[in-house]
């Protein structure tokens, strides 16, 4: 109940800002022009056969010239969702010796939902569409170059995560934190918000500052409202500082075809607006929980 009019209110804040933030031109990276020119190209060269012929020829699929249907499409965009929702409804309502839990389980691991959602995918939309198994495979390895970089900057970030993990600055910046005599509900933004930056993914953020503010948070004797805007403040602080070892910023900058540079200057800048506006609206909430 808070969080979804303090969101509401947020994006029109970030929309605002993002207007008079992109009012220059951004021209995209050389890498993703050239990219995209092809990609038209190729579509073109496609719609002047498909106006010419009326009917595919030479190695278009044969049957199935026409764009899958798009019940098939969102299905195996929901798939992987699906699986993963099974396997943690499973784990949680099922019994630990279910022969069904088990399987729903294994298949609702991330990991394995997609595989299977890739491989459903190569079938319906490329094999038995008539494309041949080297075009499927030249396309499945076309999109490893895209998020071999995500990947290894995403590892990275969790790996540092787990550095400082174990080597207890957790608690150190906690009490240095404590000293400082902040409010919790900004002290949980604030840590957040550090080491969102530090370490790149939101979630990881979150549980580490959880495991941080957890004993503060107790000896606080807070009400339920209370709790519920320590928590959105430490959300806030998870939207804050998105950068390079953040697997969102690569995506907004290879979709909208920004460098990291410009990615910098808006992306960066306004995910930092957004988390700072939920926290000013938090704040000004708290006195009235």
């Amino acid at each position: 109940m808070f969080g979804l009019p303090l969101a509401a209110v947020t994006a029109v804040f970030v929309f605002l800002a993002g207007k008079v933030l992109t009012r220059s031109v951004f021209a995209m990276s050389p890498d993703i022009a050239a990219e995209i020119g092809r990609e038209r190209l190729l579509e073109g060269r496609a719609a002047d056969r498909e106006g010419a012929l009326l009917e595919p020829v030479g190695t278009a699929l044969p049957g199935h010239a026409h764009a899958p249907g798009v019940g098939l499409v969102v299905t195996l965009i929901a798939l992987p969702i699906l699986l993963i929702l099974a396997g943690t409804v499973a784990s949680l309502t099922l019994e630990p010796q279910s022969a069904l839990r088990a399987v729903l389980t294994f298949f609702g691991i991330p990991y394995v939902a997609l595989l299977i959602d890739v491989l459903l995918c190569a079938w319906l939309l490329g094999v038995r569409r008539g494309a041949a198994l080297a075009t499927v495979s030249e396309v499945l390895g076309s999109a490893l170059p895209g998020v071999a970089v995500i990947i290894l900057i995403t590892g990275a970030g969790g790996a540092f995560a787990s550095v400082l993990v174990s080597t207890g600055i957790g608690p150190a910046l906690a009490k240095l934190l404590q000293s400082s005599g902040l409010p919790i509900v900004i002290m949980g933004f604030l840590v957040t918000m550090l080491l969102r930056g530090a370490q790149g993914p939101t979630t990881v953020a979150l549980m580490t500052t959880a495991g941080i503010i957890a004993p503060m948070v107790e000896n606080a004797a807070l009400n339920p409202n209370q709790l519920a805007l320590v928590a959105l403040a430490m959300g806030a602080g998870g939207m804050a500082l998105s950068h390079v070892n953040d697997p969102g910023f690569w995506i907004v900058t290879r979709m909208s075809g920004l460098s990291v540079g410009d990615g910098l200057r808006t992306w960066t800048v306004l995910t930092t607006i957004a988390g700072f506006v939920a926290l000013l609206l938090i704040v000004g909430l708290w006195s009235f929980v």
